[in-house]
């Protein structure tokens, strides 16, 4: 049996499953249980709430430190739209607490989302967070968007060189619960409070009556509507 080295740290290649198994978009969210720097969590706890699940690569570096400062000076944007935060990195616990008192210290922000001890893997391997081309002891920045219901709903993968933009996420997030409401798509580079797509006909009868139902049309295919909420 190999092993890995990391920092004082030794893991067993064994403990790294392959990346096959990586959960897909409107697959349901894999259950877990684990130690946080907030207590036991399980997943399942969050049922009812959107759920913004990350792994970063590791505690104590530049980058993931801007993340994590980020992405707390946007708490309360998140807890607005019903969603939670959880990170994750192959950290111990001890490491988690440390660190995130050092961002306090260094940068006058709390930390006030749980962060996962994932030392055996345990997380990471069932979200496909390990990516052996990237590193066999680091997760790769992914971040998946679970939905009330516990069903992905979106999967985002940085690679370890470049920080991810808190706005953007928060947008994915925004458009995802705008196109549940609503039963709607959003175009590129939608924002809440602009015009959204009405999903194509999907019969000949329906493509005769969509330019004939007010809506804003390009084509009988390419229809976009207001929103009851958006700005003027």
């Amino acid at each position: 049996m190999s092993s890995i080295l990391k920092g004082s740290r030794t893991f067993s290649k064994d403990s790294v499953q392959e990346t096959g198994n990586i959960p897909r978009i409107n697959d349901p969210a894999p259950d877990f249980t684990a130690i946080t720097t907030q207590g036991e969590i399980s997943l399942s706890d969050y049922r009812g709430r959107w759920v913004m699940l990350f792994s970063h690569p590791s505690d104590f570096t530049p980058v993931c430190t801007t993340e994590f400062v980020s992405f707390a000076q946007n708490y309360e944007r998140f807890r607005e739209r019903n969603v939670s935060l959880i990170g994750l990195s192959i950290d111990s616990v001890y490491s988690h607490i440390a660190w995130v008192r050092n961002i306090e210290e260094l940068f006058g922000v709390k930390i006030p989302f749980p962060i996962i001890d994932d030392l055996g893997f345990k997380v990471a391997n069932k979200y496909g967070m390990i990516q052996p081309g990237v590193s066999d002891t680091s997760a790769v920045r992914a971040v998946f968007i679970i939905d009330p219901e516990q069903i992905i709903r979106a999967i985002v993968y940085y690679p370890p060189q470049v920080g991810r933009n808190t706005n953007e996420l928060l947008r994915l997030i925004e458009a995802l619960q705008t196109a549940d409401k609503y039963n709607v798509a959003t175009p590129a580079n939608w924002h809440p409070g602009e015009a959204v797509i009405v999903p194509p006909p999907k019969t000949v009868k329906e493509a005769e009556d969509r330019l004939k139902q007010g809506y804003n049309c390009k084509d009988w295919y390419f229809c976009y509507r207001d929103l009851p909420e958006r700005r003027r």
